[in-house]
């Protein structure tokens, strides 16, 4: 079965057949580095991390690539504020995207460019835009001329005329048009700058990433990544400069996560419902986050609450514990002599289970559907280990398969529990020794330290079973 994906250039869904073959590459539209990221941001991360490791399972040789927009209005006057450098302000920021990333389970990615790193780049392609007559300079100043570039408004599938009349746009009155945008902006006073042909300034947003994606994947991209609110005006502006400048497609497809809202309103700082990944995990478990993220189809809206994140939360712990039973399970069962008929009839509907997986993200990465599929199986596997003598190549099989995937989707990786730490292994045995005894209040007390390290214990039919908090 072919992946399919679907393509905002067209509105629909394609089969997914790269540029070159095998080799795919990505790019992401990172974030601009002045504050910590929010649960927006999050969602993006997220779902292309998740698209990512899928690619490369099914065999594809992925190349990521994750900017970092290091300089823009925004940075400036935040580093004004803190009364630091805007490259100071950058390297913090960086470092605390690095480190909630790694909590939500996002790797990091092949090449994260930064766009200070990258100015020559930038100078080279308005030169080459600007001689084809697709860019002016005034004072200092130079823009794209919209109207010169026949496919502008594909992306966002609206005529000139109406996108001009809907945008909000900078207003400029030297623009030769209302939706010329910026390439190279003149240097105000304190501002950082570079020097160019059309003298010192920095780069426009847009250009940013066009002369980075192209540096590191070349001048067509298999797939090019954000939100929803990028698509107009920056994506359009992207699709724009790098195909007037290659006259090659830019983006072969064009893939765009739906909207997250806040109880149902669009989250703003004005609304009082701003959140942060960085605060946010502090109190919730960063797994819970990404599973929420994930409970949706990507292009679908979604809606956060607190309640909903609880149920990510419950619906997480269901198959850790699935999980976590396996994994002890396996260590208490024997080598099986002979296969029941019901035990071969699971090891079968194991592969069926793994082609449903399969084709849920073939359908355009759709991870709700894919944890419906691990929720059914989850049910029949805790069905399964409540009999008394589960077969040994069954519970190992199982366990893969929620390995095999869990690896896709981010989860169950630092879980690893198949053989018991010395010391937790130790306080058991006591606490079994003084049940043994009729020692209640020991036992109760052993129960209690484990508690306070994050153990929860399980009697079950088979023996003690243990999994962390």
């Amino acid at each position: 079965m072919a992946i399919r994906v679907y393509n905002s250039v067209t509105r629909k869904k394609e089969e997914f057949v790269p540029v070159n073959g095998s080799k795919v590459g990505i790019y992401a539209c990172g974030p601009t580095v002045y504050d910590y990221f929010h649960i927006g941001n999050a969602r993006i991360f997220i779902v292309f991390d998740v698209i990512r490791r899928y690619l490369q399972w099914r065999g594809y040789d992925v190349t990521y690539v994750q900017n970092f927009t290091d300089i823009d209005d925004k940075m400036i006057k935040r580093a004004e504020e803190l009364g630091i450098t805007v490259a100071e302000l950058a390297e913090r920021y960086i470092q605390a995207y690095f480190e909630d990333a790694a909590a939500l389970g996002v790797r990091p990615a092949d090449v994260h460019p930064r766009a200070t790193e990258h100015i020559g780049e930038m100078i080279a392609l308005i030169e080459t835009l600007m001689a084809k007559g697709l860019a002016y300079n005034v004072d200092g100043d130079v823009y794209f001329h919209t109207p010169a570039f026949a496919g502008y408004g594909e992306l966002s599938q609206q005529p000139l005329e109406e996108l001009a009349a809907g945008a909000r746009v900078e207003v400029d009155e030297r623009k030769k048009h209302p939706l010329d945008f910026v390439l190279w902006k003149k240097q105000k006073p304190g501002e950082p700058a570079w020097e160019s042909p059309w003298g010192w300034g920095r780069p426009g947003w847009h250009i940013e990433c066009s002369a980075m994606s192209m540096k590191y994947l070349g001048e067509t991209l298999d797939i090019h990544a954000g939100g929803p609110d990028l698509i107009f005006p920056h994506h359009e502006n992207e699709k724009a400069q790098s195909e007037g400048a290659t006259g090659k497609p830019f983006v072969k497809y064009w893939l765009h996560a739906g909207y997250l809202n806040i109880n149902q309103q669009k989250m703003s700082k004005s609304l009082g419902n701003y959140m942060t990944v960085h605060d946010l995990r502090q109190v919730v478990e960063p797994e819970a986050i990404r599973f929420f993220m994930l409970s949706a189809h990507y292009r679908n809206p979604i809606n956060y609450t607190a309640d909903l994140l609880q149920q990510a939360q419950s619906g997480l712990d269901r198959l850790n514990n699935v999980v976590y039973n396996l994994r002890d399970m396996l260590n208490k069962l024997p080598e099986t002599a002979e296969q029941s008929a019901a035990d071969k009839e699971k090891l079968a509907a194991l592969a069926v289970y793994r082609q449903r997986f399969i084709e849920a993200m073939d359908d355009d990465f759709n991870t709700a559907d894919a944890l419906a599929v691990l929720f059914e199986l989850a049910r029949e596997t805790n069905s399964y280990l409540s009999q008394a003598a589960p077969d040994r190549l069954v519970v190992e099989k199982t366990l893969a398969l929620f390995e095999e995937v869990g690896d896709i989707l981010g989860f169950f990786a630092d879980k690893e529990e198949s053989v018991l730490d010395s010391t937790i292994n130790e306080l058991i045995e006591r606490r079994q020794a003084a049940r043994q005894a009729k020692d209640w209040a020991a036992a109760d007390a052993i129960r209690d330290q484990l508690s306070e390290m994050g153990i929860i214990l399980e009697d079950t039919p088979q023996g003690v079973r243990w999994r962390k908090k």
